[in-house]
């Protein structure tokens, strides 16, 4: 299975660190964020890394190379401007392949990667176009995303139905894009839209999990990292 991390952001909330350095570069303990990303995928036999970037894209090209040093091989989607994530994804399909393709967001901090061990990534889709992993509510999203139902993500909720958060870590079928625009689109409307046909199918993340999308966040995160040395 290939993997694709999503590092196009621009980070506005991260600025001014992100006002020089692209987002998935911003270090914590000393490390780029996306480097524990690769480490780990890695690590779990991923031999194959799509990467997009926008914003000082070239420094992130820089820093990485082509990942002989992690022994993969990274391959880089430019984007000239900011296709958002669905549009970054439907415009790397052509070097993800035509199987289920594993996607993490750059911006997200992990301890460890979700299970995805089955022998075929297709199993674990089990027919569905997506599996996503959710987690418990961080205190900046405390309404969360969305219900899971038996082994399903719900687009609606019901009466009292607690509601979890998408971690930004999920498995694709390529065919989830077809018939979607070429110049770029979220990617959350698509999933919603495909939850509704009830093909979206999800896991409860129990590990460790950060958004690392503000500079408390960051700083926070440094914190438990040190400790934790």
């Amino acid at each position: 299975m290939k993997a694709m991390i999503l590092a196009a952001g621009r980070g506005e909330r991260l600025r001014p660190l992100t006002d020089s350095v692209p987002k998935p570069l911003v270090r914590v303990d000393g490390k780029p964020l996306i480097v524990y990303h690769i480490e780990r995928l890695a690590k779990a036999g991923i031999s194959e890394i799509v990467i997009n970037h926008a914003w000082l894209g070239d420094k992130l090209v820089q820093a990485l190379g082509d990942g002989s040093r992690w022994g993969i091989t990274i391959i880089y989607s430019a984007e000239s401007s900011a296709l958002e994530t669905g549009g970054g994804i439907k415009q790397a399909l052509p070097l993800l392949g035509n199987r289920p393709f594993l996607v993490i967001n750059g911006d997200i901090f992990i301890d460890e990667l979700p299970d995805f061990s089955e022998p075929d990534p297709t199993e674990l889709l089990n027919g569905k176009l997506a599996h996503l992993w959710l987690v418990d509510n961080p205190e900046q999203h405390p309404r969360g995303d969305f219900p899971l139902r038996d082994g399903l993500v719900a687009a609606e909720t019901l009466d009292n139905e607690p509601r979890l958060t998408f971690s930004g870590m999920g498995i694709y079928h390529p065919s989830l894009f077809e018939n979607t625009p070429d110049n770029g689109f979220p990617l959350a409307p698509l999933l919603r839209e495909k939850m509704a046909l009830s093909a979206v199918s999800g896991s409860y993340f129990p590990g460790f999990w950060c958004d690392v999308g503000t500079k408390e966040r960051l700083d926070k995160l440094e914190r438990r990292q040190q400790e934790m040395r």
